[in-house]
């Protein structure tokens, strides 16, 4: 890739304001052909916006664009899509009831006179998949397929016309390692066709396998760009938080109290034998790769799956097969992974629904005229001023909330449960460095005020510098239980393939 080269991209002082708000301020990017360009900052930098204006779902307050050095004008995203500009967003856009072939062919849809050719959809969608090396049947609805399987059929969409620019926001959020490789595998291929690719990410560790260049956004302003070879994670972190890394993990101390909960002998589906403690006033890590059963042993332990064999005590007290709602009032509670359908509620209930999402339901106001509502909203705001959600975004119900604040909102849950164990299974997914920080620090708090804390995490860093001991699985078994020296990335990898937890 040739520096001299003119941009297949070029963005010059682009601005958007919305009424009291600039979110986009006189920002430069360029992208070149065959490159990619991964564009990185925190919830509202600035990084949704840019590629609103790209995809042509918003037009620029100011500033310039062009596309191979030619003014660039958009009236719709279906005019942006009709110049090869296309947009792979974390909602996709396509329709679950219906097949591969009617989504890949939906505003394109070959006739026979005034009537649908389906028998040429179905084929030239199976010829389409094939080339970009998608193993996917044209002929099942959308609904069946998994989500990395819909985001293969989403990105196939943009191969109707010349495409020039595929941008990809957040594509790897919830994806298996196996389907993170045959992305970036695709992704590599797109580079070799001179394809341009825009790539929005939080998992800063992906950028070194990806990217060519990366441009940091911060408060809607630029701070710089720099190429990924001639950088690491330590400055890409500052960059983008103005902090040093080691200032965004906190110190916790280590005030190890009585043992809260044990697990002996614990096996449920995925997972067998698992045996271990956790004490008053530390934090336990639990590490392995997407399959491990990482995440598997402690939904069993919460009483969401079914225990095969195996005892679960909590502060003394047999609870292997207490239900849930049974373990949350014994003192132990879980925050999933997933958000939207597991943690939030999302409904629309105007002034409500922050109540709703943090405080038990028993405490909700609702029909009843014997609640304490004076007593419930002091309580919110209460948990509110604690995760610092900022006040402009307290009267929004939460579906409206970015991912970071909807993930302070589950965060703030836990000061309304009066737990004595918190489970968090991948407490930073899709979040940025900046609420991590913040959520990092709700975690030493309940640490340090006597909670047994257990983070469950696929990202390698985050569980080592916040755990003082790390449990490893691997097979659905665990592997090791590290201390001290010995939680090291190198340590700690060795047994994410220990084949000795395997089963046969």
């Amino acid at each position: 890739m040739s520096s001299a080269a003119q941009p297949l991209i070029s963005l010059e002082k682009l601005t958007k304001r919305y009424p009291g708000v600039v979110a986009l301020n006189a920002v430069d990017f360029d992208l070149q052909a065959g490159e990619v360009h991964v564009l990185f900052g925190e919830n509202g930098a600035g990084k949704s916006t840019l590629i609103s204006l790209l995809a042509g779902a918003n037009n620029p307050s100011g500033g310039t664009m062009s596309l191979d050095g030619q003014p660039l004008h958009f009236t719709s995203v279906a005019d942006a899509q009709d110049k090869g500009i296309y947009t792979v967003f974390q909602e996709f856009s396509l329709l679950p009831t219906l097949t591969v072939a009617q989504n890949i062919f939906m505003g394109w849809e070959p006739l026979i006179g005034p009537f649908l050719d389906h028998k040429t959809m179905r084929r030239r969608s199976k010829e389409m998949l094939a080339e970009l090396g998608f193993d996917i049947d044209p002929n099942v609805t959308v609904a069946s397929l998994s989500r990395a399987q819909q985001q293969m059929v989403e990105i196939t969409k943009a191969f109707h016309g010349d495409l020039k620019v595929l941008i990809l926001d957040e594509p790897t959020a919830s994806l298996t390692d196996k389907e993170v490789d045959h992305l970036f595998d695709f992704v590599l291929s797109l580079k070799q066709r001179g394809v341009g690719v825009i790539y929005i990410s939080h998992r800063i560790q992906e950028f070194a396998r990806i990217a060519d260049r990366i441009t940091v956004l911060r408060d809607g302003a630029k701070i710089g760009t720099v190429a990924m070879n001639e950088t690491d994670e330590a400055a890409l972190v500052e960059m983008m938080t103005g902090r040093a890394i080691d200032e965004i993990y906190p110190k916790i101390d280590n005030l190890e109290g009585e043992t809260l909960l044990e697990v002996e002998n614990l096996s449920t589906d995925g997972v067998h034998g698992a045996s271990f403690t956790v004490r008053a006033g530390e934090v336990l890590g639990v590490a392995g790769l997407v399959g491990s059963g990482k995440s598997r042993l402690f939904r069993a332990l919460m009483g969401l799956m079914p225990h095969a064999h195996g005892t679960v005590r909590l502060k003394g007290q047999d609870i292997s097969k207490a239900p849930t709602a049974a373990i949350i009032r014994a003192g132990m509670y879980y925050l999933s992974s997933d958000r939207k359908n597991e943690g939030l509620d999302l409904a629309k209930r105007s002034d409500q629904n922050l109540a709703v999402n943090l405080i038990m339901g028993d405490k909700v106001p609702n029909r009843s005229a014997f609640v304490d509502r004076k007593a419930v909203s002091a309580e919110v705001l209460t948990i509110l001023d604690h995760v610092e959600l900022s006040e402009g975004y307290r009267r929004k119900v939460v579906s409206q909330l970015s991912g970071g604040n909807q993930q302070k909102v589950l965060f703030g849950r836990c000061f309304g449960q009066h737990a004595d164990v918190y489970i968090f299974d991948e407490p930073t997914v899709g979040v940025d460095m900046g609420t991590r920080a913040a959520l990092y620090l709700l975690i030493k708090e309940l640490c340090e005020a006597g909670k047994a804390i257990i983070v469950i995490s696929s990202d390698l860093p985050e569980v080592m510098n916040l755990s003082h001991r790390l449990l490893v699985l691997a097979h659905g078994a665990v592997t090791a239980e590290l201390a001290g020296e010995d939680m090291r990335e190198d340590v700690v990898l060795k047994y994410f393939f220990d084949e000795s937890g395997a089963q046969s």
